[in-house]
């Protein structure tokens, strides 16, 4: 193995001759992210020195698939590997990004645009299973979006939170929820469409010519309503959604499914960062243990 393997690929299949510069790149709170300056353009290169390369393995597979749609500007994946000290390492296209977040009626669009040229004939999951923050995410392959959602999503996060706290009283509550679902289904048609699956502030940006950019993706093909779970760190205003919903329309019982898909993120906030996420989290649990009479 290369002593220095991210510069071997940059200076043969990256097509350099010479590496003008690498500068560190902030923001991530897992990974150390840097970006290098070429004779053959700008690589942006995530390392993490603890983990092997499953994780980038999942992440490159997840932005392969998205930039394979052709519609939402995403970094298109070029290599990951190992490093020779431990770790691993994923370099990827370098985008400038604009000043601002870009217009949020074109990102609605762009993203309604993906759920609809993302599609799988597998069912609802993805090839790969992956991350959410560093929480484990299971992507088992399933032709039940119901199932899918109330086995490897919410029933996954209440697991963890009863192994990781004792929360018997979240878990046996947030069961009683799994099972009754189905009802916020009626009349709906569900197709697996391509998911971002962590859409929040800090993975929306903007190139420098106003385009929207979604970076650090957690894919799977899911029920397109899933991708506004992280809404409420979002910022989505009105113009996004009316992009959204001239693209893919929006089904019937949308607003009552809104926070079901919320809870998800909820618990996995819980358990990656403490107590101060459970009531808005059992709040969601037990408004719709009321509302269907559960």
């Amino acid at each position: 193995m290369s002593m220095d393997p991210v510069r071997e690929w940059i200076l043969s299949e990256g097509k350099a001759t010479k590496i003008t510069k690498i500068s560190p790149v902030g923001g991530g709170c897992i990974n150390l992210a840097s970006r290098y300056d070429t004779d053959s353009g700008s690589f942006f290169v995530k390392t993490n020195r603890s983990i092997g390369p499953s994780m980038f393995e999942a992440e490159a597979h997840g932005l392969g698939a998205m930039y394979e749609t052709g519609t939402i500007r995403v970094p298109k994946p070029y290599k990951v590997g190992e490093l020779p000290t431990g770790g691993s390492y994923i370099i990827m296209e370098f985008i400038e990004f604009g000043a601002s977040r870009g217009n949020q009626s074109i990102l609605g669009r762009k993203l309604a645009e993906m759920h609809k040229a993302g599609k799988s004939s597998k069912g609802f999951g993805f090839d790969v299973d992956n991350t959410i923050g560093s929480t484990p995410q299971i992507n088992t392959w399933s032709s039940d979006w119901i199932q899918f959602y109330g086995e490897h999503r919410l029933g996954y996060q209440l697991k963890l939170a009863s192994r990781q706290y004792g929360d018997s009283l979240i878990y046996e509550r947030g069961q009683r929820l799994v099972k009754s679902i189905g009802k916020l289904f009626e009349n709906v048609v569900i197709e697996p469409c391509l998911l971002h699956g962590d859409l929040w502030s800090g993975n929306i940006s903007s190139d420098k010519n106003g385009e929207p950019v979604i970076l650090d993706p957690a894919c799977y093909y899911g029920h397109s309503e899933a991708e506004f779970g992280m809404s409420w760190c979002a910022g989505f205003g009105a113009s996004f959604y009316n992009g959204y919903f001239e693209v893919m329309p929006k089904q019937p019982g949308f607003e009552e499914r809104r926070d079901l898909y919320m809870l998800y993120h909820y618990l996995n906030h819980y358990n990656l960062f403490g107590s101060g996420y459970r009531s808005s989290a059992m709040s969601i649990i037990d408004d719709y243990l009321a509302l269907l009479q559960a």
